[in-house]
């Protein structure tokens, strides 16, 4: 097994720890950092000090405290707003899954109701009835649906936002905790539009009419106008969703911005991109905390790294949406083998052989690839296990196969393709721009 520093290598390495440690978390904005700034400097403190030891004390916990903060997201609105269609979005869930939020059901809840993330155990999102089904003011509401639960509060509408919904949110706000105003259903109104007005239509002018409804609301009740998100939960990637997720990462605290993040759907490019960005913090952390090695580890991987890599690779697949289970969901929706779907994907094959000489040649390849210039964490002088560089590459590839993924359920939206026929020139990103374009 790979031998760690001594105590002399740790003192006269540990300057360049530091430096390559703080330039790291420098690259990364604010708003997507998983640890506070305040643990950043501490870590870096005990690293210009020499006191390895202390840093990784300091990393544990923070890791710890990422792993087990939990997250209470409140969702309230009127019967019709479409409350359980976005649970079940932000869950991941389709509606007739197990475990959904029931769909379109006549009888108006009475109570507040949980729904667990199925990836993230840490999340809950809480079904609340609307203000005007019961006959509470603001203050009372919130104390019956015990506020002090809830991280925030996502306020939805159909139509325009009533009065009773403008006093819930100045409560929330009294009591110092954010509120988000969301207008669902964008997209029924913009096909509605379009058929009456054919000729006439204005995609754009149409979502300014629907975000000014919804303004002069705030104006009548004397609110300042707040931002108002405009979804669909049919067509996420569409109108403000990807918007609205971008605020609640940035607004949420940093140790519980890391679950939210992984909990998201993968509607963009982009957002497959921020999981990997915060992956790839919480697998640096992991690394440091393991210890901080003398050289680039190239030789053998014993038995017990291949079981340790495997269970990783397969926690990043299904994170990423594309493990076994995503990958036969999508097969059916597709109408195709679920074998179509592997072949265009990388991640299921890089542990088929335990042969030590294939994973050392892999590792060497990407050690490679990092060397050319590949620049980050790990091209900055820190030297991990070996296991932890095959991490790194397994990130990489379960990121590339969401976005293969994505491509193809893009495309085949596009070219309203339900057939067997599979695009398999998905991987290649210019050829999928050049076909939307």
């Amino acid at each position: 097994m790979d031998q760690l520093f001594s105590d002399t290598s740790k003192n006269e390495d540990s300057g360049d720890l530091e430096s390559s440690f703080t330039a790291y978390f420098k690259k990364t904005k604010k708003e997507s950092k998983i640890i506070p700034q305040e643990t950043i400097d501490s870590i870096e403190l005990h690293l210009t000090k020499g006191n390895i030891q202390g840093a990784n004390s300091i990393i544990r916990d923070a890791l710890k405290n990422i792993d087990n903060a939990p997250i209470n997201i409140a969702v309230t609105g009127e019967f019709g707003t479409g409350k359980s269609s976005f649970i079940n979005a932000l869950r991941g869930v389709g509606p007739e899954e197990e475990g959904a939020a029931e769909v379109g059901v006549v009888a108006t809840t009475m109570r507040r109701t949980p729904y667990k993330h199925p990836k993230i155990q840490t999340l809950t999102l809480w079904d609340l009835p609307g203000i005007g089904t019961l006959n509470f003011l603001p203050k009372d509401y919130l104390e019956k649906m015990k506020f002090q639960d809830y991280d925030f509060f996502i306020i939805l509408c159909a139509t325009r936002f009533t009065k009773l919904e403008l006093d819930l949110a100045k409560t929330i706000r009294f009591m110092k905790k954010n509120y988000y105003f969301v207008r669902t259903k964008v997209d029924l109104d913009l096909d509605y539009e379009k058929k009456c007005k054919p000729c006439t239509f204005d995609r754009e002018k149409t979502m300014q009419q629907i975000r000014s409804i919804c303004v002069n609301t705030f104006s009548q009740n004397n609110m300042d106008v707040s931002q108002i998100f405009l979804i669909s939960n049919r067509h996420l990637s569409d109108y403000d969703f990807p918007v609205l997720m971008d605020t609640l990462v940035k607004d949420l605290p940093a140790q519980k911005r890391h679950s939210f993040i992984l909990s998201l759907p993968n509607i963009t490019e982009p957002a497959i991109d921020r999981k990997h960005n915060s992956m790839q913090q919480a697998v640096c952390l992991e690394a440091c905390k393991a210890g901080f090695l003398a050289t680039v580890p190239v030789v053998g991987i014993l038995m017990d790294d291949v079981e340790e890599l495997k269970e990783k690779l397969n926690h990043y697949r299904v994170l990423f949406g594309v493990d076994d289970e995503s990958l036969e969901v999508m097969a059916k929706d597709f109408q195709v083998p679920v074998e179509q779907l592997r072949k265009i994907i990388k991640s299921p094959y890089l542990l088929e052989t335990k042969k030590e000489e294939t994973l050392r040649e892999m590792l060497l390849k990407y050690l490679e690839k990092l060397a050319l210039g590949n620049g980050g964490f790990l091209a900055s002088g820190l030297y991990f296990r070996k296991t932890f560089y095959l991490q790194f590459l397994f990130l990489d590839t379960v990121t590339e196969d969401a976005k293969v993924l994505l491509r193809e359920t893009n495309l085949r939206k596009h070219f309203k393709l339900n057939s067997p026929q599979l695009l398999t020139m998905t991987r290649t990103n210019d050829y999928y721009q050049e076909v939307i374009r």
